[in-house]
């Protein structure tokens, strides 16, 4: 799954979503330490829930916490 999205300050980033353990993102390393830094958090997969923990394999919880602290621009 490729991702593209924002960081706060306004760079833009992109990464595919790999579902590998050991490097759960490709293509940023901003965005992939921001998904190390929240590795076995809860989060929730959607603004209502269910919460999930955040694992590599996980490309939902993966996705959620690039959700949560970037903005990720929808598909052209």
């Amino acid at each position: 799954m490729m991702i593209t999205g924002r960081f706060e300050d306004g760079s833009v980033y992109q990464v595919q979503v790999t579902g590998d353990e050991t490097r759960p993102v490709i293509g940023s390393a901003r965005a992939a330490a921001l998904v190390q830094l929240h590795l076995g958090e809860s989060i929730p997969l959607s603004p209502t829930g269910p919460l999930r923990t955040v694992s590599g394999r996980d490309i939902q919880a993966v996705r959620a916490v690039l959700d949560r602290y970037t903005r990720v621009l929808p598909l052209a």
